[in-house]
């Protein structure tokens, strides 16, 4: 495993589409600490993805800083991670657009 030099300011490394385990040891190697609000048993986590990162990948921080991180649903988690929906509207009437036209010719 490659450490990154010892400087006051890191690079947030990308851990967005990373397993856990990969997140974890990614952060390591770049000098950050992870944190993830929606897994209060990270140590643990393995093969979760991570889906949202806050400070963005690139980003400089101090050494040692702490990266937040989220993790995708799994099954049986968030009542099926759909979110929340708009209500649908009536779609257009059938042939609604044909009785917009003109005929061709007129």
């Amino acid at each position: 495993m490659r450490f990154a030099p010892r400087t006051h300011d890191v690079r947030v490394p990308r851990l967005v589409g990373l397993m856990a385990v990969d997140a974890k040891a990614a952060a390591q190697a770049h000098g950050v600490l992870l944190s993830a609000p929606d897994r209060p048993d990270l140590r643990h986590a393995v093969v979760d993805y991570v889906v949202r990162q806050y400070p963005a990948p690139g980003v400089e921080v101090p050494r040692g800083a702490t990266v937040t991180v989220w993790f995708d649903l799994g099954p049986g988690e968030g009542d099926g991670g759909s979110g929340v929906r708009e209500p649908r509207r009536p779609g257009p009437e059938p042939d609604g657009v044909g009785r917009e036209r003109s005929p061709c010719g007129t």
